[in-house]
């Protein structure tokens, strides 16, 4: 065994972005949507719908994502106590993302472009399940297509179309347009006096729907009724996502690594600590044609810090021999 002290320059920092498949399918798009009724008719399917990639029922069902449905005056659900009528699940749910990604109580949400803007008083929300994505979604691969009696709606965001990014409070926001991968379609991907379909939020996994520009163009609504029964606008979305059957979104996640250096000179780690080549009793060479040309082989590299404490150990894929005729240069890569 061996010591050495690393010097700066024998230290490089990379960082790389990788990306993943979202779904449980380990397939870049959704093409099949399941429920659960037990989880409809309970307590959360008041507030949201849980849709996954098999029948619930199934081993390995998994969910995938939830949709919710807000509206800043509480309609389009049941009233909590008829003496509140604005008080319902969709209120909770408009104040739960306005407070999440406004971080405004006094504000409200708008769709569009400085030209054709929209702020509306409902929304759909989409939010990806914590467990389908590591650090945030990949905004050129979002690509989902509504379906109706109207025709397809292929909806993804306006990520390769803008040069600044936006940010609604602290949250990076991108618009939802019709179009692919990214690009707007012909036109600009918006909707005449409604805005754009949606905002999409890739740290936080989540997507706004702007039900007046998904209305206009194939007449999919939200209903707006007053004390309207729980899950009502959830299943209107569901089924036109469904009838539409394909979601397409990636994970991506940013790996920091340290590029470690460790060179070995010719004159250095020629011998080794190892009983075999050492001997125990007396401390001499064991056989003598390795006194003045050892012959030994590198196996492992670890790191050491000031305290003299192990903190990481390297292997190599396969011995590497070294004597005083050869030098190495080896490359260790920490990911954290």
């Amino acid at each position: 065994m061996g010591f050495k002290r690393l010097d700066a320059e024998d230290f490089v920092v990379s960082a790389d972005a990788v990306q993943s498949t979202a779904w449980s399918t380990d397939t870049a798009t959704l093409s099949t949507f399941f429920t659960s009724s037990v989880q409809a008719a309970g307590t959360s399917g008041n507030y949201y719908l849980s849709v996954y990639q098999s029948n619930p029922s199934f081993d390995g069902a998994a969910i995938q994502f939830d949709i919710a449905y807000g509206n800043k005056l509480g309609s389009g659900s049941e009233y909590f106590n008829n003496t509140y009528p604005n008080r319902t699940p969709s209120s909770t749910t408009y104040g739960q993302y306005r407070t999440m990604i406004l971080e405004d109580e006094n504000t409200n949400f708008q769709y569009g472009t400085d030209t054709n803007t929209y702020t509306g008083d409902d929304f759909w929300v989409i939010s990806i399940d914590r467990a389908r994505y590591k650090e945030k979604m990949y905004p050129q691969t979002f690509n989902l297509v509504l379906s109706s009696s109207k025709g397809p709606l292929y909806l993804t965001n306006n990520v390769n179309n803008t040069q600044i990014q936006s940010f609604l409070g602290s949250s990076r926001v991108l618009q939802v347009i019709s179009g692919s991968n990214g690009t707007a379609r012909t036109g600009g991907g918006e909707v005449n006096n409604s805005g754009s379909y949606g905002l999409f939020f890739p740290e936080l996994g989540t997507i706004l729907l702007n039900p007046a520009a998904v209305s206009q163009s194939i007449h999919v609504d939200s209903n707006k009724s007053s004390d309207l029964t729980n899950g009502t606008n959830q299943a209107t979305l569901y089924d036109a996502i469904n009838l539409g059957s394909s979601f397409q979104l990636n994970s991506e996640e940013t790996i920091t690594s340290d590029y470690v250096f460790v060179r070995s000179r010719n004159a250095e780690f020629n011998y080794s600590t190892n009983p075999s080549f050492i001997s125990g009793s007396t401390g001499e060479v064991v056989f003598d044609q390795f006194i003045n040309n050892p012959q030994v082989y590198i196996t492992t590299v670890g790191m050491y810090n000031d305290a003299n404490e192990l903190v990481a150990v390297a292997k190599l894929s396969r011995p590497l021999l070294k004597d005083f005729t050869k030098e190495s240069l080896i490359r260790v890569k920490l990911d954290f």
